[in-house]
């Protein structure tokens, strides 16, 4: 059963264009749930991805496919005046390349078509604190890798019989650990880029005598597929090298590999672009619902916090496919329509 309150709340993150406070949900429903009620609702139990699997889990079986694909990434949200905790904590970002005070987020995301939905999330929790030598200072690191969450969250989608085919993530997550669970233990598929100093082998036999050559070494042109043996894989991959131009003008290269031998390198990179769904997933959550517009203190609080902006994403991927408009879209009506609401109280005011 759905919880009262967490509509209500979801919906105010997807309404609201100021800060998220209790107050400001409570006036906005004039008193019909109180300051202390809607506190207790973010403090109370905690809301994980079994309950995000049961609010979306109708609406995946209505669209999903045995080609869709499960898409993976993290995100970080700054939260640079929010209280250090095990979730707000110190991560570097690869983006800033420095470290940023904020909370870490892994997202697992089900693409079928034009519709995206979040299956699973993990906030990364740094629940060890170890003195640094060098520093002398205290820090923090998780005791569970975010590789070691995929895979647990690609575990959870087999045991709920997700039909998907293949998984997309970028090269954090390209290790040969994942790729083996992908392949061998679950039997689906993967599409990921690769590093250019991981080595391979260039037939059977060159990898049984240990000769392995780095990626940016070989004679790989665009357009072109080559299978060949990552070390450490028991089974061959299909590696595509995709050359593009990046916005300051400089030319640069990706690697893709695919446990899928039948694909060419037309498909290969019209599946791995797939991937970028995750990424607008992302920048959807930090823009249309809250991600960080919450002044909550606690660990349980600022979890459920985002577990609704995640939920509050959902609501606005349903209203994209009703209304064919995308989610900044859909909020930029909502602020019109705002505006024209306040425009005509304060002319009925001034009458």
């Amino acid at each position: 059963m759905k919880n009262p309150l967490l509509e209500l709340y979801s919906d105010y993150l997807i309404s609201s264009f100021a800060l998220i406070t209790a107050t400001g949900l409570s006036l906005l429903l004039d008193n019909e749930y109180s300051h202390d009620q809607i506190t207790r609702f973010l403090s109370g139990d905690e809301y994980t991805s079994r309950d995000l699997w049961a609010l979306v889990k109708p609406t995946v079986r209505a669209v999903e496919t045995d080609d869709s694909s499960v898409l993976f990434d993290d995100t970080i949200q700054e939260k640079p005046h929010s209280d250090e905790n095990e979730i707000i904590a110190w991560h570097f970002d690869h983006s800033k390349n420095r470290s940023v005070k904020g909370v870490n987020i892994l997202n697992c995301l089900y693409n079928a078509g034009d519709v995206n939905l979040p299956l699973a999330f993990e906030i990364v929790h740094k629940d060890l604190q170890y003195c640094e030598i060098e520093t002398k200072k205290l820090k923090r690191k998780s005791s569970i890798t975010k590789n070691e969450h995929l895979r647990e969250m690609l575990r959870v989608c087999q045991q709920n019989q997700l039909c998907y085919r293949y998984v997309l993530a970028d090269t954090w997550f390209s290790s040969k650990e994942n790729m083996i669970f992908i392949k061998v233990e679950l039997g689906k598929e993967f599409v990921m880029p690769l590093k250019s100093n991981r080595t391979v082998a260039l037939s059977l036999e060159d990898k049984r005598q240990g000769r392995f050559v780095r990626l940016d070494a070989l004679p790989l042109e665009e357009n072109t597929v080559l299978q060949v043996y990552i070390k450490g894989l028991s089974f061959p991959v299909v590696l595509a090298k995709q050359v593009f131009t990046n916005k300051d003008g400089s030319i640069g290269v990706l690697y893709l590999a695919t446990s899928d031998l039948l694909l060419d390198y037309g498909r290969i990179t019209t599946i791995y672009k797939k991937r970028w769904n995750v990424e607008v997933f992302h920048k959807s959550i930090k823009s249309n619902t809250g991600l960080a517009r919450s002044p909550t203190h606690t660990v349980r609080t600022q979890s459920n916090h985002f577990f609704a902006s995640i939920y509050a994403f959902f609501k606005l991927e349903l209203l994209k496919v009703k209304h064919q408009l995308n989610h900044f879209a859909l909020r930029s009506k909502l602020y019109i329509k705002a505006l024209q609401a306040s425009f005509a109280e304060l002319q009925r005011l001034t009458a």
